[in-house]
């Protein structure tokens, strides 16, 4: 079976991400989708398995077998923990729909590690002679949803006021101190945020545990 057959049949929830859904699209941004699919449980007791995870159809899209899903928003992957909160949902079937409904079952406070850890991995490998400045622009987008996950318990999509100048930045309208200011500052505050935070010490494995069993037996 091909990779578009498998998300033509198994796919359970397909959201776009990236620019069009934080607000920083411009007329040549691309539109970036990621979804889940579940496979037939019968196929996972084979000697071959279903793949984890499979690039296309479309351009610029990504999908992932539901238990891998869950492992990585589990771990706080902050792609994949965006993908629960995107405001641009093309399909959810009714696994997809009861992923949504349990987002918030995949956080923890290691989100502010792994968003601060993610961000830190784009920074490292800018250049401060030449900045790629769509590379910093995310590196900040990346810190500002870090920043409203410990403070207000769900991640930024939208940017919202944030917009002109995430915009500024990547036109390379806002000099590289400034960039490396307002990264330590968002860094600072994500770090201090941590002690009163909403969010719980550890994710709810028993309630995304029950989801996905209902999802197996489902596609039994």
């Amino acid at each position: 079976m091909t990779g578009a057959e498998v998300i033509e049949k198994w796919s359970v929830l397909r959201v776009v991400v990236g620019s069009r859904a934080y607000g920083l699209e411009t007329g040549a941004s691309d539109t970036d989708r990621r979804g889940v699919f579940v496979p037939p449980t019968e196929l996972l007791w084979r000697l071959d398995k279903p793949p984890t995870h499979i690039e296309g159809p479309l351009p610029e899209q990504f999908s992932w077998e539901v238990e891998r899903f869950c492992r990585l928003a589990l771990g706080a992957n902050p792609t994949v923990l965006e993908c629960l909160w995107s405001p641009m949902v093309e399909q959810a079937e009714p696994a997809g729909r009861e992923l949504l409904a349990i987002r918030r079952a995949f956080l923890s406070a290691r989100a502010h590690e792994t968003f601060c850890g993610y961000a830190d991995a784009q920074f490292r490998r800018l250049d401060p002679e030449r900045p790629k400045w769509k590379q910093a622009m995310h590196m900040i987008r990346l810190l500002l949803s870090g920043l409203r996950l410990v403070t207000e318990g769900e991640p930024m999509v939208r940017v919202g006021g944030h917009r002109d100048r995430l915009l500024a930045l990547r036109r390379g309208e806002i000099p590289w101190a400034e960039a490396v200011a307002w990264r330590e500052e968002l860094t600072r505050r994500i770090h201090a945020a941590i002690p009163g935070s909403p969010l719980p010490e550890r994710p709810d494995r028993d309630r995304v545990d029950a989801f996905l069993l209902d999802a197996r037996r489902a596609a039994l």
